[in-house]
């Protein structure tokens, strides 16, 4: 499949300009003056140009009736609407030249939105704070969508032009420097990508290509119907384009459960096996993640390298939910599912991955959920306290800090962060950030005030009892706020944290990451007091095990004598405090 058929190239003599526009009867090439396309039997319209050079802007006209960018664009400087510039991206000269990227078991994630993780805002001002996560002990930069949206400021999950980098954080090379610096440091970096729906404003396929999408709707648009071979084409050409000119080292794809998987032969089974030729060309260690509703543990497989078909690991929902209602005590909406034994839950999934393996949901009116996962390797699960749903989700965008007592939130980073699973803190967690992240975006018209009202409807309580504290999301002000708090982590409680998820990383380095291929998971158990006790067999033979007191008062010293070599809290001896978390390894 080649990935390089849409958009425009650099030749020899000069470019190359491919649309696949089958229901228009006729398209020009924009540049100085309007050129014609050559229209082929397969819909597409092509042209050759000589003497055109890396910098040129151009557009498509489609019937003389409308201008559009290209849709799969390297660069759009003047944002959604403007010329989509030709970008030489050999010319950029990487300093990592060396770099193979790290094995999946190596993965502790920080994800991170480019535009409010630093008060720049851009992609070159994000290499100022890498060498911050390396002496934390994060080894993967993961970044909220890039592909170009409307407007100065998103989430990201609005793309329209997938193959574009938003030209608000900086340029093709600025994004090249920052990937290649973090190399530089052993540092991987993720990209978010969505293949589930365009965003809502600047999406001109309809108009010329509408076989790309279906009847069916997602919760933010129509679907996308991948039988088509050339949308299949373009979808894959994406993760390919990604991982090839800026190398990002992995991908998480958005909300997978929203892609209608129509055909013999899913677009995902297509992707991952695309994905893992590149690998074996490349001889580079390249990881797929799945963010999906479905719990479908037939797509993953940690242990698959390249990938041929699946995915190495899940963002798991299920672990966030349970720790949530027990250290907020909220169980509203989808919380509901987890409210009637939270702890039991986390044992769960700490025994066997997924909380939902094949169980009615009631938040999803009783339908069954997810397949049976305690088959597969621990590290197929990404574990996570806080992510940008989780937060952004909220009507204040308010962080577990100003929801949850401290005590209770380090036990449950000492857990997170030990577990033989893959985990994931979210920008600033690592020093017990207060900054909220609200949901932002920056529409306008008949569409932004639509996204006003569509909030207005969802947190109707909130809006009740808040009033005009609740932000707007349209207002620049909301993405202001959520701009991170780099200088909280002098403070006291920041230095504090900060030390103690630096230490726990260490110890995750050192004890936890060098068994972690081959580890398999074993048995965890609750008690109605809140003591949870859970053990993995590792891939050295080692068991790891864990002992904690998940709950606000004291409990007595487990009857059964402990074995192994502590790791994290010490000894156990006489009654327990609250909150209070214990890691051993045994060796025999």
């Amino acid at each position: 499949m080649n990935e390089r058929r849409f958009g425009a190239r650099l030749t020899p003599e000069g470019a190359s300009f491919q649309l696949w526009a089958p229901a228009a009867r006729r398209v020009d090439l924009l540049l100085d003056e309007p050129k014609p396309m050559r229209r082929g039997k397969d819909g597409w319209f092509c042209l050759e140009i000589a003497g055109v050079t890396a910098g040129t802007r151009y557009k498509f006209r489609i019937d003389d009736e409308i201008d559009v960018p290209d849709p799969a664009s390297a660069y759009q400087p003047d944002d959604i609407n403007g010329p989509s510039e030709l970008i030489d991206h050999s010319s950029y000269r990487w300093r990592a030249s060396d770099w193979r990227g790290r094995p999946w078991q190596d993965t502790v994630l920080l994800e991170t939105h480019v535009g409010t993780f630093t008060r720049e805002g851009s992609y070159r001002a994000m290499i100022g704070k890498l060498d911050h996560l390396v002496e934390t002990g994060i080894t993967a930069l993961e970044l909220m969508p890039l592909a170009d949206f409307a407007g100065s400021r998103n989430w990201g999950y609005d793309g329209v032009l997938w193959y574009a980098p938003d030209s608000g954080y900086g340029g093709p090379d600025d994004l090249k420097a920052l990937i290649d610096e973090a190399h530089l440091r052993g540092l991987m970096v993720f990209l978010d990508v969505v293949y589930n729906h365009f965003g809502p404003e600047g999406n001109y396929l309809g108009r010329y290509a509408p076989a790309f999408f279906t009847e069916a709707q997602t919760p933010w648009g129509s679907a996308i119907d991948y039988r088509v071979p050339e949308v299949r084409a373009f979808a894959i050409g994406n993760a390919l384009y990604w991982l090839r000119e800026y190398r990002f080292d992995g991908l998480r794809l958005d909300a997978v459960h929203a892609i209608p998987e129509l055909g013999e032969i899913s677009m995902l089974h297509d992707l991952s096996r695309a994905v893992g030729d590149l690998a074996t060309e490349t001889g580079r260690h390249v990881h797929l993640v799945l963010e999906n509703d479905d719990n479908a543990a037939s797509m993953l497989d940690a242990g698959q390298d390249p990938p041929r078909g699946s995915y190495r690991a899940q963002w798991n929902d299920d672990y966030h939910h349970a720790w949530h209602v027990l250290l907020t005590k909220e169980t509203h909406g989808y919380y509901g599912d987890y409210a009637s034994s939270p702890l039991r839950d986390i044992a769960r999934a700490l025994a066997s991955g997924f909380v939902y393996q094949g169980e009615a949901s009631g938040h999803r009116g009783g339908q069954l959920r997810g397949e049976p996962s305690g088959q597969l390797a621990p590290v197929a699960f990404v574990n996570f306290l806080q992510n940008h749903d989780q937060i952004g989700n909220r009507a204040l965008g308010d962080r577990l800090e100003r929801i949850a007592r401290t005590k209770a939130i380090e036990g449950a980073l000492a857990i997170t962060l030990l577990a033989p699973m893959v985990p994931m803190l979210f920008m600033g967690e690592e020093w017990g950030s207060k900054t909220p992240f609200p949901f932002f975006c920056d529409f306008e018209g008949e569409l932004a005030e639509a996204v006003r009202d569509g909030r207005r409807k969802e947190f109707a309580g909130a809006y009740a009892a808040f009033g005009d504290n609740v932000p707007d999301p349209l207002a620049a002000s909301t993405a202001e706020s959520a701009v991170l708090d780099w200088d909280t982590r002098n403070e006291a409680s920041g230095r504090r944290r900060l030390a103690l998820v630096r230490e726990l990383l260490a110890i995750r380095r050192e004890s936890i990451i060098p068994r972690l291929s081959g580890a398999a998971f074993g048995d965890a158990h609750a008690a109605d007091n809140g003591f949870l006790t859970a053990s993995w067999r590792m891939g050295d033979g080692a068991t790891l095990r864990l002992d904690a007191n998940l709950s606000d008062g004291e409990v007595s010293r487990p009857k059964i004598e402990p074995a192994g070599i502590p790791i994290w809290g010490g000894e156990i001896t006489g009654s327990i405090p609250p909150w209070s978390v214990f890691w051993r390894l045994d060796l025999r």
